[in-house]
């Protein structure tokens, strides 16, 4: 698309949409929505019988609760690690020893430019855990094989959750 222009149409709490408009390659007009959004973080905790912490986690967007790990939007300027470790508390509870980047994935392309980095946290210690006034968190731990087997059910359908479930286990449960 050349000659392109952004409108800013609303401004949310975490997100802005612009309306784009321009003419494609061949002349064409094109007009888009586009989100822009901070980026966020996704935690895949894993304790050292393999279970991994699980939130059901009621969306209003959808209307469902959803099987989730823990995660969260970064905040202006902040280290995506200090952001993992900040929501790992706030929403399970736990703290970690040992992390490791897991990379990054970007969920809607077509739409949205949000980034999310993914972390595995290990030597988990449990506290009290503080969710936002707006949360509805209900942390669970399950064996990682059966994690893995709710997504092939679809009972897991959180993209976030399968891709660092997927990621970290692969196929290494039978």
């Amino acid at each position: 698309m050349s000659n392109t222009t952004r409108r800013l149409a609303h401004t949310g709490r975490r997100i802005q949409v612009f309306i784009e408009e321009g003419t494609s390659a061949d002349g064409r007009p094109i007009r888009r929505d586009v989100i822009i959004h901070p980026g966020a973080v996704a935690i895949l905790a894993i304790r050292e019988d393999d279970h991994v912490c699980l939130l059901q986690n009621l969306r209003p967007a959808i209307g469902q609760r959803l099987w989730e790990i823990p995660a969260g939007t970064l905040e202006a300027g902040e280290d995506p690690l200090d952001c993992a470790k900040r929501e790992l508390i706030e929403e399970a509870g736990l703290e970690a020893a040992i992390w490791h980047h897991l990379g990054h994935f970007i969920p809607s392309p077509g739409l949205l430019s949000e980034v999310i980095h993914l972390f595995v946290a290990t030597g988990l210690t449990q506290g009290q855990s503080c969710p936002e006034p707006d949360e509805d968190l209900v942390p669970h731990f399950v064996p990682s094989c059966k994690a893995l087997e709710m997504i092939r059910t679809g009972e897991i359908i959180d993209g976030k959750t399968q891709v660092a479930l997927l990621r970290w286990f692969g196929n290494n449960c039978s």
